[in-house]
């Protein structure tokens, strides 16, 4: 057997000889890390398996997709309006994201090997307690380090953020690397940590350059402590009086490493900004909203707006850290006060210059108090500069729709995610109070034992530990369970949404789709995503303007086409869900096409009142006596090179504009080459009208455009069923596929023929 074989042989065989060896604290941190992953997976794949409300999630999917493709940018040419994913920027026919491409590259890394990007999610849910874990052992002990592993895994901010394809746990991920790689090369002189922790903090700032400088600023000051104290120490002598330059000191030499190795990833971001927005300095969410950066005055990201102040700065932070404190950390309030009893605990042992764990050496890491004291100031800089960096930043005021309602706004499924990495300091030094609190009970059972008997000791120390157990899990429970049941709701809409294209065989299909928040793809959509080339087994545009929905239509000519729809108002309330349906659609072509609507009445109605127009314009109107209320009404109309009219109805038509412009016929994105063609809307109304003078409308709109002596319908119209109005939009929507959807006596038929002569 070749060597390349046995290796990943021996690679196992290796693991499974340091895990027999390994002692209980390691398995157990062990065990932490692994149930976080697999608890973060069945989250993803459950409450979030449509995705989230928070529509940024497909921005980053659809990025993975695109470097497993090789590109930056997605290429749509004269349709880029049509495709035009959420939060991407579009020049000139070329798409590309706002969000800087590292979190996508780690969910693209198990999209490409597995076909399932939610292990990444595992994996860093995973990582992300491990690395608490070292991180706890460096600022105490690895006991220590096991129970701050536990309070942040078990967090709703962890288990609910970290289960979306958000940047926040990834970028944690990499800061954590940082601070234990940036220790270990302090408290070790480790040459490879240090390095380790300039690749670490580079592609941080890489993912989200705003979070990763507020997370190494405590490290970065340190370091230049260090360096500036090493170079007094050692004289700044350049040379040794044989001529032999001195060498260079250990922490210069340390951190030089990782100051170059991390600016080294700062150039990289430089040369993405410079490729895809032309300058190394503007950033591609400043291309896409020059106003949404840090700082101070009116802040602006598409319609929303705000001036923001220092005063509005400090209010909207104070509640979202109020709010991290009593629903995001592991038992809430209880969580929030461990973390303080730790600090305090931590900060009066080190003014006495002792170690943080002074109960028992076995599950002591080899390091001094002053290390100790070093990693854990370092913990507590990290949470000052989060908290003050993060006021300079108005995306927390925006997480809040109402400042005081922590139940309204993105904070109330996700919590104030700006703040995720303050979740590392809550978790180790409210493990440090819990361990703390657990040695404690020997000096306590002996003190009650001088009281009562030392069996009634033991009872009383029995009861309440397990009095404080059932508290802490019973308001563990109870903050988690409030964000997953509102992400859960979350998701039995977009089930309900999203159940006709599931039941759907979409082969080589083209899907439109509808606009609820203006021309976005992927909002609030999110599954409904391209491949990056736009030529996927499904291909989904948006619903828009009769003349754009045509140019898709051209692009696409042999693809079954469908129009995706909903009765109802799309609306981010998870309770309120609409009645979706995907109906088949062509595009019919003749010289004239006749076309007869057909419409119940239900017993009571008296008349009916048709009329045609186009695009707003009437091209005739009628009246009818219903001579057999309860029976269908038969409506026949054509339209022509001329225009749209009613059967029998003298009038003019008016007719359809028609304007040349750009697309041709492959099947594909266009690329401007072709002709593109503004069409007109056709509109039938019938409205129906009972002895009271109570009205129900019949309403469809044809998109149509005419080709020299020719004229092509997309066919079935959109149909709506109004009562009282004449025009109700997505809350008329016609389902004729669902019985229970109108009144009995509802009927919406429709049909057309070509006349070639």
């Amino acid at each position: 057997m070749s060597s390349r074989l046995l290796r990943p042989i021996r690679l196992a065989s290796a693991a499974r000889e340091r895990l027999a060896r390994a002692d209980r604290v390691t398995l157990a941190a062990l065990l932490v890390a692994g149930v976080a992953g697999l608890l973060t997976f069945a989250i993803a794949a459950t409450v979030f398996a449509y995705h989230s409300s928070n529509h940024d999630e497909a921005v980053y999917l659809t990025q993975a997709a695109m470097l497993l493709s090789g590109q930056l940018e997605l290429h749509a040419g004269s349709l880029a309006d049509a495709f035009h994913p959420w939060f991407f920027v579009e020049d000139g026919g070329r798409l590309y994201p706002k969000y800087t491409p590292v979190p996508a590259a780690m969910y693209a890394v198990s999209m490409g090997i597995l076909g399932e990007p939610r292990v990444t999610l595992a994996v860093v849910a995973a990582g992300n307690a491990a690395l608490v874990y070292l991180l706890g052992s460096m600022v105490a002990d690895r006991r220590v380090g096991v129970a701050a592993a536990v309070l942040f895994a078990a967090s709703p901010l962890a288990l609910v953020t970290g289960s979306t394809f958000l940047p926040y746990a990834p970028t944690t991920f990499l800061n954590l690397c940082f601070a234990v790689a940036y220790l270990r090369s302090v408290r070790d002189g480790s040459l490879p940590a240090a390095g380790v922790a300039g690749v670490a903090v580079g592609l941080a700032f890489f993912a989200r350059p705003y979070t990763a400088v507020l997370f190494a600023a405590p490290f970065i000051c340190h370091a230049l402590v260090r360096v500036a104290s090493s170079l007094r120490a050692s004289g700044l002598r350049s040379v040794r009086s044989s001529g032999v330059p001195l060498s260079v000191p250990g922490p210069v030499r340390r951190h030089g490493l990782t100051a170059l190795l991390g600016t080294a990833f700062v150039g990289l971001t430089l040369a993405y900004n410079l490729r895809l927005t032309g300058s190394p300095l503007t950033f591609p969410y400043q291309a896409f909203a020059p106003m949404d950066g840090p700082g101070f005055g009116e802040r602006r990201i598409l319609g929303h707006s705000a001036d923001y102040t220092l005063g509005l700065a400090l209010e909207s932070n104070a509640y979202a850290l109020w709010f991290l404190a009593t629903r995001w950390v592991t038992a809430g309030p209880i969580g929030s006060a461990l973390a303080l009893a730790g600090g305090a605990l931590a900060v009066r042992r080190w003014r006495r210059g002792e170690r943080v764990s002074t109960g028992g050496r076995e599950g002591a890491v080899d390091a001094d108090a002053g290390f100790e004291r070093t990693a854990g100031l370092l913990l507590a800089g990290v949470a000052g500069s989060v908290v003050v960096g993060n006021l300079f930043f108005w995306g927390t005021h925006n997480l809040l729709a109402t400042l005081s309602d922590p139940t309204d706004g993105l904070v109330a499924g996700f919590g104030p995610f700006y703040h995720f990495d303050l979740l590392v300091p809550f978790s180790v030094f409210g493990g440090v109070a819990l361990l703390a609190g657990w040695r404690a009970l020997p000096r306590l059972r002996a003190r009650l034992s001088a009281v009562v008997s030392p069996d009634r000791a033991r009872v009383v120390v029995v009861v309440a530990v397990a009095v404080v157990l059932l508290a802490g899990g019973v308001a563990a429970a109870a903050v988690l369970a409030t964000p997953l049941d509102r992400n859960a709701a979350n998701a039995e809409k977009y089930e309900a949404a999203y159940e006709p294209v599931e039941s759907t065989s979409l082969e080589d299909a083209l899907v439109l789709v509808p606009t609820p928040y203006g021309e976005w793809q992927n909002h609030p959509f999110q599954t409904l995503r391209n491949d990056p080339g736009f030529d996927g087994e499904v291909v989904y545009a948006l619903d828009r303007d009769p003349g754009e929905d045509f140019a898709v239509l051209d692009a696409y000519p042999n693809r079954t086409a469908y129009r995706y729809a909903y009765r109802g108002e799309w609306t981010p309330n998870p309770d309120r869900h609409v009645a979706p349906k995907l109906e088949p659609i062509d595009v019919r072509r003749g010289a004239t096409l006749s076309a007869e609507t057909t419409v119940g009445t239900p017993e009571r109605v008296e008349r009916a009142r048709v009329r045609l127009t186009v695009d707003g314009e009437p091209t005739g109107r009628a009246s009818y006596v219903v001579e057999d209320p309860g029976d269908p009404i038969a409506v026949d109309w054509s339209i022509d090179a001329d225009g749209a009219r009613l059967a029998g109805d003298p009038g003019t038509a008016v007719p359809i504009e028609v304007e040349e412009g750009g697309n041709g016929g492959t099947d594909g994105a266009g690329d401007g080459n072709g002709t593109e063609v503004e069409a007109d809307t056709v509109v039938l109304t019938v409205t129906l009208v009972d002895p009271a003078g109570s009205t129900f409308t019949y309403r469809q709109e044809a998109t149509v455009r005419t080709d020299g002596d020719r004229v092509e319908v997309v066919w079935p119209p959109e149909r709506s069923v109004c009562p009282l109005v004449i025009e109700c939009g997505n809350e008329g929507t016609y389902l004729p596929d669902d019985p229970d959807a109108h009144p009995d006596w509802v009927v919406f038929g429709t049909d057309v023929e070509a006349d070639e002569a």
